[in-house]
């Protein structure tokens, strides 16, 4: 039987920079699980790559107090590795008069938060973004910017290879826990003093073999992507963003020019079936049912999934997915779209007795283990200084 200090489950960005942060502190003995037999095969590496700057986040909240420190602190990490960073900022733009107000509201947040943000008039947005368009006024954040997720998670691998003190076992699945801190895989037990839950989208399934998470479940939304075409790319300097629904966690249809070029729109937030439904069919397993359930019971009792449910799933027509981008800018053709085959799934956690939505990483733990239970966006921007969170308040 195998013997470790620490053992980390999900190979993702918390997993990885939680796993970073413990070595920082004088820890030697550490051991990531993870199913897949690579890295980031989920969520951490198919994410738009978008470094938030504190824009959304309600003032006092886990999200407001990471994501600034988080976005300083991983423009740090690319530049010293030389990983691929751009530093274009963002524009939010207003479809019409009834927005300005949510605009306004970003604003405060932001500045609570310590971003740097401007509301501009549409001539100063025509200099910074020239083919975007808005109703009066927007909001250009100086702070946002882009990297190359899958270069950011390659990187911090090979880092905590190098240490000495990280060791991986890919290819290998959690099965369940048993007393002491015995983790049964499905390579054999492993004894650990500490065990950290850090699985995205299984996290909940997984907190539950330790008495946590009880009061909550996980589902999925999937993103689809698609880009523009390369000789329209240059249509878009940086990151265009409408106004958003800002009682809900997702962001709209948008435009990123990504970290090595590429232009891409999306992603959609369309409820999925399956914790790795990235097809129409594929992914799909025995949970599709309590997956279709909790969403049944959500649209019944929750407006704001209600809304969801309507809005989202029309964008799998390229006519809606369209007609939401053109509003965002002065010129847009179909024609200059291109499928891609970019999709994530962006699990989300319910809690199920008031059947809403959290808005808030949520951290479970006792004196043996740490459960992160909702990381949802901005946790890839977040990330370093969330596990610096994490390391203080539940390890040391």
């Amino acid at each position: 039987m195998k013997t470790v200090e620490i053992m980390i489950c999900g190979a993702g960005i918390v997993g990885l920079t939680i796993a970073r942060e413990l070595i920082s502190r004088g820890h030697k003995d550490i051991l990531i699980i993870d199913k897949e037999t690579e890295v980031a095969k989920h969520a951490s590496g198919r994410n738009s790559g978008v470094l938030h700057a504190g824009i959304y986040y309600a003032p006092g909240s886990l999200r407001a107090k990471s994501c600034l420190s988080g976005n300083f602190r991983m423009k740090a990490y690319c530049k010293e590795k030389g990983l691929p960073l751009l530093e274009s900022g963002k524009v939010i733009v207003a479809k019409n008069e009834s927005e300005i107000p949510t605009l306004h509201e970003l604003y405060d947040r932001a500045t609570a938060n310590g971003a740097k943000v401007e509301l501009i008039d549409e001539e100063r947005l025509s200099q910074i973004e020239p083919n975007a368009k808005t109703c009066k006024q927007a909001l250009f954040s100086h702070y946002t910017a882009v990297v190359d997720p899958r270069a950011v998670m390659n990187s911090l691998y090979n880092d905590l290879l190098q240490s000495g003190k990280v060791t991986f076992m890919l290819g290998t699945s959690f099965i369940t826990a048993k007393k002491n801190n015995l983790i049964i895989t499905d390579k054999g037990e492993i004894s650990c003093g500490m065990f950290i839950n850090s699985a995205g989208a299984y996290s909940d399934k997984v907190a539950r073999h330790f008495g946590f998470g009880e009061g909550y479940q996980l589902i999925p939304f999937k993103g689809i992507y698609k880009k523009l075409k390369k000789d329209k790319a240059d249509i878009i300097r940086g990151s265009i963003y409408p106004v958003p629904n800002i009682k809900n966690p997702f962001l709209g249809i948008h435009f990123t020019r990504s970290a090595t070029g590429d232009v891409y729109l999306g992603p959609t937030a369309i409820p999925a079936f399956g914790r790795e439904n990235y097809g129409i069919l594929k992914g799909l397993d025995s949970e599709a049912f309590s997956i279709i359930l909790r969403d049944t019971i959500l649209f019944m009792k929750n407006p704001k999934f209600r809304a969801i449910a309507f809005e989202e799933p029309r964008k799998y027509f390229f006519s809606c997915f369209f007609n939401d981008a053109k509003e965002l800018v002065k010129e847009l053709s179909p024609d200059d779209i291109e499928s891609t085959p970019k999709v994530g799934i962006r699990p989300q956690l319910v809690d199920i007795k008031r059947n809403e939505l959290v808005m808030d990483f949520l951290i479970e733990s006792d004196d043996k283990s740490v459960h992160v239970l909702n990381a949802i966006s901005p946790a890839f921007t977040s990330s370093m200084f969330f596990a610096e969170m994490i390391v203080d308040k539940y390890i040391h």
